[in-house]
């Protein structure tokens, strides 16, 4: 089989795309960071602070949250409020809703 040039520069510039893409792998939102801290973010939901944040209940985390971007079982996923930056799947913040 023989590619044609323009398929094989097709093909090429693709995969160097996936390539690109794969490497920018998206920073972990870090507590400390001062939105997070308004929001009271915290990697794991059971350490949420409830007096603080009196709305928290059992059960809520950002796998749940209608503002989580990840899928079903990650560990880790984007999170509409964190732009370009990664939540834990287990974290929970004040801006929480629950996922239709």
């Amino acid at each position: 089989m023989t590619l044609s040039r323009r398929s094989l520069l097709m093909t090429a510039a693709t995969t160097g795309l996936g390539f690109v893409v794969g490497a920018q792998a998206q920073a972990k939102v870090d507590e400390k960071d001062p939105q997070a801290m308004a929001l009271g973010y915290v990697d794991d939901a059971s350490r949420a602070d409830v007096k603080k944040f009196p709305k928290f209940a059992a059960g809520q985390m950002c796998s749940n949250c209608s503002l989580y971007q990840g899928k079903a079982g990650d560990a880790m996923g984007g999170c509409a409020l964190f732009a370009g930056k990664q939540v834990s799947a287990k974290g929970w913040c004040s801006a929480w809703t629950k996922r239709a």
